[in-house]
């Protein structure tokens, strides 16, 4: 009777609240993440297990399996957080003119103050010239929005395409499967509908126009289809986009009336011979004598990734163009009711896009730190998709970008009833399986969207590569005894 009377009592109860909050879902964070804290837990209390420490391999945190940071960047930040340790400190030239550079465009000189909303400008310059220069097209400072990671900004241009109704009124996002579970989070809590469209695994997860046409043809009667979501390289997939898939996906997005969204937050993050990272923007200005150069695009990119993994810090952009004049100010408008991204995270942001320069006293420090990382990367890479081959019951694309690997299992029907029976998918049952054995914690395929029938997980390729090739040797021995269990 008190449960009663005390929930009669609440504003808040699992009747009144939100729906679209309980609705939403975000499996990188899941259940099976939870579940390896408990562990930790037990771990440290003494418990016995079957292993000895939890492989946290469900989340793209570098600096959390080990990364070191990049020196410049934590110099850069520590002189803009304490200016007079430019005195007492021995930081090079450059670091101290880049930190005075920034701290002249703060209020106050003091990294302790607001901004403007989109983000302070010397270093929204600064992002200007670094796009210039990656893709050969002149960029403005005007169209650069500083946003608390990628994250934020994804979800604010989502906000500005919604309709605001509901039915098949409701806005109509494209999204690739699998993808990353920011995006069917966030159209759940914006009351929106996904259009999926599945990636080709059968060919290192290409994108298919024809896929495009079916999934757009779906939708129809749905929703109002508005905008076209492409992660490049793919997260979970690690897949790289050719030149050729992106025209034909602008082509696609033009002719149906669509904005695009460009997650390209791995653009440094390129480890297949033969591939290369193409910004949608260098390619719309580009292709046809420029025919689509005025199609609306938002592309996204942030420090957490790349060669330096500043995830704490919550640093990224957008650059949005081609919006409307009234457009872009209703975006400016609405960005500054979050007042401004954090401003350290700014500053990690510009010694990204900015870097030390050669012949300058940071250069070959910054190069040899940036390239140890990337060369690591690019190896565990190759591991991972040669170890995940050579076993049982598993088939796994080459890691072609990003820094995950999304493996499809082949599990026995005793395995699939098993998960059934306890009202679970059966990756998810098969990874929390992988957890509770090994000590690896990764992410079911399902929390990021697959197609029916077909199995995955995402594991990081980011531990300590010594740790990764212990961790899959382990992971193979699990693998095969579970294949045996469930034969």
């Amino acid at each position: 009777m008190g449960d009663i009377c005390d929930e009669q009592s609440r504003v808040l109860t699992m009747k009144t609240i939100n729906p679209r909050a309980v609705e939403m879902e975000y499996a990188v964070r899941g259940p099976i993440v939870t579940r390896s804290v408990s562990l930790m837990k037990e771990l440290e209390a003494g418990a016995q297990k079957p292993f000895s420490k939890v492989l946290q391999a469900n989340i793209g945190d570098c600096h959390a399996t080990g990364q070191n940071p990049i020196t410049f960047i934590r110099q850069v930040v520590a002189a803009c957080v304490c200016p007079d340790m430019m005195d007492s400190c021995n930081f090079p030239d450059d670091v101290k003119n880049k930190a005075r550079r920034i701290l002249q465009g703060c209020k106050g000189k003091s990294v302790g103050s607001y901004s403007a909303s989109p983000g302070v400008e010397v270093i929204r310059q600064d992002i200007a010239n670094y796009i210039t220069k990656r893709d050969g097209q002149k960029a403005s400072s005007d169209d650069i929005i500083l946003c608390t990671g990628a994250s934020d900004g994804i979800k604010t241009i989502l906000n500005l395409v919604m309709t605001g109704k509901d039915g098949c009124e409701k806005a109509g996002i494209m999204i690739p499967v699998p993808q990353y579970p920011l995006y069917t989070a966030t159209l759940t809590e914006y009351n929106a509908h996904p259009i999926p469209y599945y990636l080709n695994e059968e060919n290192m997860w290409s994108l298919d126009v024809s896929e495009l046409e079916r999934a757009f043809k779906d939708a129809k009667g749905k929703c109002v289809p508005r905008a076209i979501c492409v992660i490049n390289p793919g997260n979970p997939t690690g897949q790289v986009l050719t030149r050729k898939n992106i025209e034909d996906i602008i082509r696609f997005a033009n002719e149906h009336k669509l904005m695009i969204l460009a997650d390209e937050v791995y653009q440094h993050n390129i480890w297949a011979k033969g591939s290369a990272f193409f910004s949608f923007k260098k390619v719309m200005t580009e292709m046809e004598n420029g025919k689509y150069s005025k199609t609306e695009l938002a592309s996204f990119m942030s420090c957490s990734k790349g060669y330096m993994g500043e995830c704490g810090f919550r640093g990224g952009y957008a650059e949005v163009v081609n919006l409307l004049p009234d457009v872009k100010a209703i975006l400016l408008k609405s960005i500054s009711a979050k007042l401004c991204p954090p401003i350290l995270g700014q500053v990690v942001m510009d010694t990204i896009v900015n870097p030390p320069q050669p012949g300058e006293p940071s250069h070959e420090l910054f190069e040899k730190e940036k390239s140890e990382v990337l060369s690591l990367l690019k190896r565990k890479a190759e591991i991972v998709t040669q170890l995940f081959n050579s076993i049982e019951g598993i088939k796994c694309n080459e890691v072609m970008g990003a820094m995950y690997a999304f493996p499809r299992i082949f599990l026995p029907p005793k395995a699939v009833k098993a998960a059934e029976a306890q009202k679970q998918s059966p990756d998810f049952f098969y990874c929390m399986d992988l957890l509770e054995t090994t000590g690896i914690c990764t992410v079911p395929g399902s929390g990021f969207g697959e197609k029916p029938g077909t199995y995955h997980f995402r594991i990081t390729i980011l531990p300590k590569l010594e740790e990764m090739q212990a961790v899959l040797e382990k992971f193979k021995e699990f693998h095969l005894n579970f294949l045996k269990k469930y034969q």
